[in-house]
């Protein structure tokens, strides 16, 4: 792969290993956000802004290293770059972007407040997180990115598992016993749905990511 194409598979791994951190400082601290009058994404995106370009710095000396280059690594990257589009797709079309974006959970005055246990969440509790590791694993094995396959394990390892477990922290405090129960019932990630579960169409509610 040409150098300069190596920039989009680098930047990709950079945007979702981002993720979790732009999350950090939200689901601790969410009862504080949400007693803001204006939106917290006018502090919440600047920052999101800051870390991005702060893990690009840090990973920029390594971004055109690479452990392969062959263009057979978009055989095994398209598997999981179709796992996780599809993903995308279904966790849109049932839930909007009010509910991907986190607003619900920051502005609950403005959006009712439901446990969602069906559709994707029927499967796994956290089908979004499921997509973004899955197109970490797709530009990591297309490009062959030595970074791409760190940033991929530092994420499927420590800071992916560390947001899910703030996350739940905090669904269990609005939902108690029901989140209990539904986390005790669904696992976090399941890297292939049972395709005897139906899965059924949800309402448009709040739902772990």
């Amino acid at each position: 792969m040409e150098a300069k194409l190596l920039l989009i598979p680098w930047m990709a791994a950079v945007i979702y290993s981002s993720v979790p951190l732009f999350w950090f400082p939200i689901h601790p601290f969410a009862a504080r956000w949400r007693r803001m009058k204006r939106s917290p994404y006018r502090a919440l995106l600047p920052l999101w802004a800051v870390l991005i370009a702060a893990i690009a710095s840090l990973t920029w000396p390594w971004h055109r290293v690479q452990i392969y280059s062959t263009l057979w690594g978009w055989v095994p990257a398209a598997f999981f770059f179709g796992a996780g589009f599809k993903t995308y797709a279904r966790v849109f079309s049932e839930f909007g972007g009010h509910k991907l974006s986190g607003e619900v959970e920051l502005r609950p005055g403005e959006h009712d407040q439901q446990l969602v246990t069906t559709g994707l969440h029927a499967s796994m509790r956290h089908p979004i997180y499921f997509a973004h590791l899955c197109n970490m694993a797709g530009w990591s094995l297309a490009s062959g990115l030595t970074i791409n396959f760190v940033l991929l394990a530092v994420s499927a390892l420590i800071t992916f598992p560390l947001m899910i477990a703030m996350e739940e922290r905090e669904l269990e405090k609005r939902f108690g016993q029901s989140f209990r129960e539904y986390r005790n019932r669904v696992p976090a990630i399941l890297i292939l749905p049972s395709k005897g579960r139906r899965l059924e169409q949800t309402h448009r509610t709040e739902a772990p990511e």
